[in-house]
């Protein structure tokens, strides 16, 4: 009876998750409620100051501002919900994390030509959430 007692706790010993990993994914998470959060605010603009935003010519995604601040508004609540959702440990969070990251990270690289640092700003944030997830995210599973 004591030895199964021992293996179970040596078990649980050797599936804890090491530190600096739990970090990366905290951070991930936070920089997504933020990331969404910009998104959000970048969709407002968008949407009430529609000549706020000025494309360049020749651009192969000539969409009318509102229309991107509608998409880059629901696309940053997503985003921002998502990242509660890895901040609370839900294991569904980390699939859907990352696909939004990817969608976001997508459609900052269409919105470049409007505002082109902070689209690109935005792509490297995602690429280092996208990154943290993956690489780390397996840490973090709920208990069976």
């Amino acid at each position: 009876m004591t030895e199964d007692a021992y293996s179970s706790t040596s078990r649980r010993a050797a599936q804890e998750t090491p530190g600096w990993a739990v970090g990366f994914i905290l951070f991930a998470a936070v920089m997504m409620i933020m990331v969404g959060v910009f998104q959000a605010l970048q969709g407002l603009i968008a949407i009430f100051e529609n000549e706020f935003y000025v494309p360049t010519r020749n651009y192969l995604f000539q969409f009318d501002a509102t229309t991107w601040g509608w998409t880059h508004l629901l696309l940053g609540l997503l985003v921002a919900f998502a990242g509660y959702g890895l901040l609370s440990g839900k294991t569904w969070a980390r699939t859907v994390a990352i696909f939004l990251a990817v969608l976001s990270a997508i459609a900052n690289f269409a919105f470049i030509p409007y505002y082109p640092f902070w689209s690109l700003l935005i792509i490297a944030l995602d690429v280092f959430v996208i990154w943290a997830i993956a690489a780390h995210g397996g840490g973090l599973r709920d208990p069976v």
